[in-house]
This record gives structure tokens, C-alpha cells and sequence, in this order.
């Protein structure tokens, strides 16, 4: 799954961030379900790129799962629902949330 991310109206990137990191992510990894669920959870925050135009989206999630029912087993989960969800008000602006549920298609794995 893919998120894209913007803060919400009267937030700066840095308390976006700020938030992001320090208050929102600990809420999801409190929940036992992310735990149990999640495979590789990566967040990219925009850099300034003097040749590209202005980011769009404050934040781009990725978030991996093994399965399509791990995917639903945590974010339709009580636990989540009732604490992790909620929060997302506090620093996203919601009519502007992006989420793609895809497959992978590797062209290129130099590592």
C-alpha cells in the first residue's frame, strides 16, 4: 500500500514531521496488530530539489503486508479503528489523502 500525505491546514512540515514521527507512528506501533501484520513500513519525506517542482504531499507511506487479509486484519482492527485512526485528523489534511493498493514490479534491484 501506498500513502501519500499532506499536513494539515496551519501545520508547518516540521511539526508535520514532528508529528508524524514522534506521535503518530508510536500510536500504530503500539497496536499488537502492526506487529504481527506489517513487513516493511517506510516513510519518505520530500527534500528540497532545486530543478523539480514544489512536492505535492508532505509524506509518501509505504506499507507492506504478506497478504491482502494482513492488510485488512490491521487497518479494519478494533485497535486500530479506535486508536491509531482518530488521530489522523491531528495532523493530516484528509480530503487531500492518497492510498493505492498495489503489487510490486521490481525492473531494476541493484543491491
Amino acid at each position: 500500500m501506498i500513502i501519500t500525505l499532506k499536513r494539515r491546514e496551519g501545520m508547518t512540515h516540521d511539526e508535520f514531521k514532528h508529528y508524524q514521527q514522534n506521535i503518530h507512528r508510536p500510536l500504530l506501533m503500539s497496536i499488537p496488530e502492526a506487529n504481527q501484520y506489517i513487513r516493511r513500513f517506510v516513510v519518505s519525506y520530500p527534500i528540497p530539489a532545486p530543478r523539480y517542482p514544489e512536492p505535492v504531499y508532505d509524506s509518501v507511506v509505504e506499507a507492506w503486508f504478506d497478504t491482502m487479509a494482513d492488510l485488512e486484519a490491521l487497518f479494519f482492527s478494533d485497535n486500530f479503528l479506535r486508536i491509531v485512526d482518530p488521530d489522523h485528523e491531528n495532523f493530516i489534511d484528509l480530503s487531500t489523502f492518497g492510498r493505492v493498493i498495489s503489487e510490486e514490479d521490481v525492473v531494476i534491484d541493484r543491491q
